[in-house]
């Protein structure tokens, strides 16, 4: 019998915690919530953990989804994270490893004047679409989520970001805040679980 779980009404991270609390111990589960946040983390944490999923959308904005195990797959224990190889340092080379995450938490850069603050956060961001070297992870969290909307003036360079390999993590918990998570045109909703993870096996943070 597959594993039941009502994670409606809990805050981001808990359903997905719970989620992979329960793929610890069984290879079926069926786990209810009200967020679409929450269903795209479900389903995010699924594919990592080798289940197929489907999802049952109801009428009174409840999402069902159904994650079993394929092929019995080993059950992994944790949440995979990001790993990379650690090189010997070199004489003259920077101590860091890992990769390089930027924070962004506002949707302006800089403090004092919010009009020179999103004009100089166009220019960073279209900026990196210029650079040799890429960030691995991008970040948006509290207003930083406005940036990955739709309409939003950085959104062609994310997504030009994000079809060049990085990583964008946008806050569920902060797009459900401000009642734009219908809206996100680039990256993927994500966790406290993910985002934490993300900054703490980073080599470098950047906070623009």
């Amino acid at each position: 019998m597959p594993e039941n779980i009502d994670a409606r009404g809990l805050a981001c991270p808990q359903p997905v915690i719970l989620a992979k609390k329960a793929l610890d111990t069984t290879e079926e589960l069926t786990i209810r919530v009200d967020n679409i946040a929450a269903v795209e983390n479900v389903k995010r944490l699924a594919n990592s953990q080798g289940c197929r999923v489907t999802v049952e959308e109801e009428k009174d904005k409840t999402w069902t989804l159904h994650l079993v195990r394929e092929g019995g797959a080993a059950v992994s224990q944790e949440l995979p994270d990001i790993v990379c190889d650690v090189a010997e340092k070199q004489e003259g080379e920077p101590s860091a490893s890992g990769p390089c995450v930027v924070l962004i938490s506002s949707n302006a850069m800089g403090q004092g004047d919010d009009e020179l603050g999103q004009l100089l956060m166009r220019g960073f961001f279209h900026t990196l679409t210029q650079l040799d070297k890429l960030p691995d992870v991008i970040i948006c969290y509290n207003s930083g989520v406005k940036l990955a909307i739709k309409g939003s003036d950085v959104l062609e360079d994310l997504t030009e970001l994000a079809k060049a390999g990085v990583e964008i993590l946008v806050c569920g918990t902060c797009l459900n805040f401000f009642n734009l998570t219908d809206q996100l045109g680039a990256g993927t909703i994500s966790n406290m679980y993910d985002i934490a993870t993300a900054m703490t096996t980073a080599g470098r943070l950047v906070r623009p």
